[in-house]
């Protein structure tokens, strides 16, 4: 089976991060803020501006991309998935991976060397061109079997062609949808494969 996986989110807490480090960065900055969980994008789960949230991220990305870990037993599971036979597909929208110019080179490598770091194993990485970053051509493409996910609105379009696991965030607890399955760790996904593949 050809599974493909996305990062943030799912290969990390993307919303645990959001979570301590923006409120973090809203005191310092003097910011006001009201969460509201069942939002995707930072600055609208903080109610924020738009502004506010580049600010944040370009203070912030470097140090998420490089240093913030991998969920526990990603790497664990990704293993003996292909182990099991399985080609891990790595796709993902992250920003500025979609660049042609040095920017985009840098966060290139910078997601390669995280990967590396944390062990994620996988036959090949696939970056998505924004901000149209909804993974259908790329499924389409490399003929992936099942997608782990996080983002609404790429469940929404995906689950249309193939089965998604719904890696569980507040921001996409009320994604309910035909051809997907919700799993809350890794091995919760690894469970479900396994149940599936027999």
């Amino acid at each position: 089976m050809r599974i493909g996986i996305d990062i943030d989110g799912v290969l990390t807490d993307y919303e645990r991060f959001s979570y301590d480090y923006f409120s973090k960065y809203c005191l310092e900055n003097k910011i006001d803020y009201h969460i509201l969980d069942s939002q995707y994008e930072t600055c609208d789960t903080f109610n924020v501006s738009k502004n506010i949230e580049k600010q944040f991220w370009k203070k912030n990305l470097n140090f998420y991309a490089t240093n913030y870990p991998a969920r526990p037993f990603a790497s664990e599971v990704i293993k003996k998935l292909k182990e099991e036979g399985n080609e891990i597909y790595i796709i993902t929208a992250r920003t500025l991976t979609d660049r042609q110019d040095e920017s985009g080179q840098k966060m290139r490598e910078t997601v390669e060397n995280w990967l590396t770091k944390n062990m994620i194993e996988y036959n090949k990485i696939i970056y998505c061109k924004r901000p149209t970053y909804n993974k259908i051509n790329e499924i389409n493409n490399y003929k992936i079997d099942l997608m782990i996910e996080d983002s609404p609105q790429n469940v929404e379009k995906l689950s249309k062609l193939i089965p998604v696991i719904i890696f569980h965030s507040e921001y996409n607890k009320n994604c309910n949808l035909p051809n997907t399955t919700r799993c809350y760790s890794w091995y919760d996904i690894y469970r479900y494969i396994q149940n599936k593949s027999c």
